[in-house]
């Protein structure tokens, strides 16, 4: 199934539980389980007697049912982590974390949005929580896992749930399933541009085109989707008419139709979810590179799939996209070859044009191991590859060596290493995470107040938003954040976010 293989290629679960420090989910090469279990009710067996049973009484939202792609004990969170909160409060948390500057943010809101939970108690906010977290994955570009997702929850179930898995269904090129779904239960689409854009698919055309022609005549659709439509059931009378005009914020419907009439729209202006599209054969591989890096730089795609298509071939023209791509496949052909001189040539540039598109976490995770071993003469080479592979997923193994004893060299060392304090601190970031690492450090009162009460998923969004805020110049919601992280057992996460924000150029 295609929503499995794409999953596989999304989700990475934790190594063991056993380590330590406690991470979040690595989300790059590895595999999910092969499948998600959900509790099942069972008829209780039939008494002998005619005495009384004892009636157990528990609470309601024990009962509840955990939504979520990658269980508990491969995420490191609890089941009820987001008991206690308020659905609403949770659902605009939810949407307003920024991610998009660090990757180690991206990871721990995958890792919150797929980790099997159950909502918190209070009227409709099972509904709340569960479309807040698909409509993240979806603005995130996360298409597949939005999909799967919701398919888990139930699609079926509302009008507002199925709306979001169509529009999934559409990016990945999986419609044909919610089209027969709406067959059977036509209620969940009060659109009739779905509808007969689902009647299409089946191959209905008689009744897609007598609902057109219904829609026509009562004016229940604006014009620009009649002229639409009017072309997607009728090609031939059409042949040789001047495209349509290019609508402005079309939804996933919209894209397809476009797409089916010959008339693609591209996705760079669009919402990221609509890379998910481009990825598919039917788009050049111009625009999956672009659609790639675009999905990849938020961590919607693992490295390996756009490293699939850095290397598919030759590029052939310069400038942009090209330049990366041509600057890669040369530092993959010199590491391949051993030489130091050209990885020490190559390097540079392709590190360059990582930078330049923002891909730096991605490029250490693919290739950090190589590069620690590579042969290396160079001084300046070494201190690169130093840096690089201090943001890979093994940052831990160049700390026991710094490459020099500048300040911000050793800092990093003994940041990488959980003991920032152990030397002074080259800049004001630098004190403000050392601040966040002390053993005297405690989290805020308000965060305190969370975590006593078990609101453990609510004080790591807000821990999430003090950390943007310290990345943006506040060295005390800076110190704050990484406090709560350790607090909570993520020791991992708040050391490569303390490496992140040293080492990466963000504005």
């Amino acid at each position: 199934m295609r929503i499995k293989g794409a999953l596989l290629a999304f989700l990475i679960p934790v190594a063991a539980a056993a380590q330590a420090p406690l991470s979040a989910i690595e989300w790059i090469g590895q595999h999910p389980p092969d499948g998600f279990t959900t509790p099942v009710l069972l008829e209780p067996p039939v008494s002998d007697g005619a005495e009384r049973s004892a009636i157990n009484v528990s609470p309601l939202e024990e009962l509840a049912v955990a939504v979520g792609l990658v269980p508990n004990n491969m995420t490191g969170l609890p089941v009820d982590m987001w008991r206690g909160s308020d659905a609403d409060v949770l659902a605009a948390l939810i949407s307003d974390v920024a991610v998009a500057d660090y990757p180690a943010m991206q990871r721990l809101l995958y890792t919150l949005l797929l980790s099997e939970a159950v909502p918190p108690t209070g009227e409709d906010a099972e509904e709340t929580l569960l479309l807040a977290r698909v409509d993240r994955l979806l603005q995130l570009g996360a298409t597949d896992p939005a999909q799967a997702l919701i398919e888990q929850a139930g699609a079926q179930k509302n009008a507002a749930r199925f709306a979001r898995w169509f529009d999934a269904t559409l990016l990945t090129g999986d419609e044909d399933r919610a089209c027969a779904v709406l067959a059977s239960a036509p209620h969940l689409a009060t659109d009739y541009a779905t509808r007969i854009f689902c009647g299409a698919r089946r191959g209905d055309w008689q009744t897609a085109a007598l609902t057109l022609e219904t829609v026509h005549a009562l004016g229940l659709l604006p014009p620009a989707d009649l002229a639409l439509l009017d072309r997607f059931l009728s090609p031939d009378v059409f042949e040789g008419a001047p495209p349509l005009p290019v609508p402005d914020g079309p939804d996933p419907l919209t894209f397809r139709l476009f797409e089916a009439i010959g008339e693609r729209l591209p996705t760079a202006s669009l919402p990221r979810a609509f890379a998910t599209a481009d990825l598919r054969d039917v788009a050049g591989w111009r625009a999956q590179i672009e659609a790639a890096e675009r999905l990849t730089r938020i961590g919607a795609l693992g490295p390996n799939r756009l490293l699939g298509l850095y290397t598919d071939r030759q590029p052939a023209a310069s400038g942009g996209v090209w330049d990366r791509v041509a600057a890669l496949q040369r530092f993959e052909t010199a590491l391949e070859s051993g030489s130091a001189d050209a990885l020490a040539k190559t390097l540079p540039l392709v590190w360059d044009a990582m930078r330049a598109a923002r891909l730096e976490v991605p490029f250490a995770s693919l290739f950090a191991d190589q590069l620690m071993t590579a042969p290396l003469d160079d001084p300046a080479a070494q201190a690169l590859v130093w840096r690089i592979t201090l943001l890979s997923h093994d940052y831990e193994t160049p700390a026991q060596s710094p490459i020099d004893d500048d300040p911000q060299s050793l800092f990093l060392a003994a940041l990488a290493q959980g003991d920032p304090g152990r030397v002074p601190a080259p800049d004001a970031t630098a004190r403000a995470i050392a601040g966040g690492f002390s053993d005297t450090a405690s989290p805020p009162p308000d965060i305190q107040i969370l975590l006593d009460a078990g609101q453990l998923g609510e004080a790591i969004l807000r821990a999430m938003i003090l950390l943007d805020s310290g990345a943006q110049g506040n060295p005390a919601d800076l110190s704050a954040a990484l406090t709560i992280f350790r607090a909570v057992g993520m020791e991992d996460i708040a050391r490569r976010a303390g490496l992140q924000l040293m080492l990466l150029d963000r504005p």
